[in-house]
This record gives C-alpha cells, structure tokens and sequence, in this order.
C-alpha cells in the first residue's frame, strides 16, 4: 500500500487518521509541525500527505507551499485536512498547491476515499 505522512498537533486526530490509514494497510508516517513536515516529506518522500492548517510555527498552508514549490518534493499530493471550512479557506488551501481538501472532523470512510482516488489515479 501507500507511505502516507499525516501532519497534524493534535494527538487525537494524529491517532486518530493513523488508525484508519494503518487499518487500510498504509503505512503512516507523522510529524506534529509544518516544517517537521516539510523535512520528512524531503527526507521520506510519502506518496500522499495530509496536513492541517493550524499549527504552530509555520502553518499547514505555508508547509504546504514550500512542499509543492520544491523540486524535491512537487509531485507528492497534498491534502488539506482542517477544521477552517470556509470556502476562502479551501480556494486558499488550493492555492498553495494542495490536491484537496477535507474538513474535521472526517470520517473513516471520507478520509479514505480521498487516498484512495490520489492513489488510483
């Protein structure tokens, strides 16, 4: 299956996405800040990420640019997963790079159908 890296600081959602992403066979990596983010996505080169927006630091929509502007790390779909769900959050989120977007809290079976549809296609 997928190396995904769920970057997100809270504890709860972090356990969360990571049980539903295991369950499915991914392997899952985390990382609790965006630029903790950004390095292992340079360093790991996951097949998908899924960062949120608030946290402290830099943001997951700053991490977010800096990961789909690098050569490094360009091809590796974003996926925004936040609590914001206004719509200039999402046109912003879409803005930096990312390939989608979810609002918290997900379901199991909306989480996965996103990896899933980056992974098929």
């Amino acid at each position: 299956m997928a190396r995904i890296l769920v970057v997100d600081d809270s504890p709860t959602e972090t356990h969360q996405m990571v049980n539903t992403l295991a369950r499915q066979g991914h392997q899952v990596l985390t990382a609790a800040t965006g630029s903790d983010g950004v390095s292992i996505a340079v360093e790991e080169q996951p097949d998908i990420i899924l960062m949120d927006v608030v946290m402290p630091g830099i943001n997951g929509f700053q991490a977010t640019r800096q990961i789909t502007r690098s050569n490094t790390t360009s091809h590796i779909p974003v996926i925004i997963v936040s609590s914001k769900d206004q719509d200039a959050d999402k046109v912003w989120g879409e803005r930096q790079g990312a390939c989608g977007y979810l609002t918290k809290p997900v379901d199991d079976r909306t989480l996965i159908s996103a990896v899933n549809g980056l992974l098929s296609s």
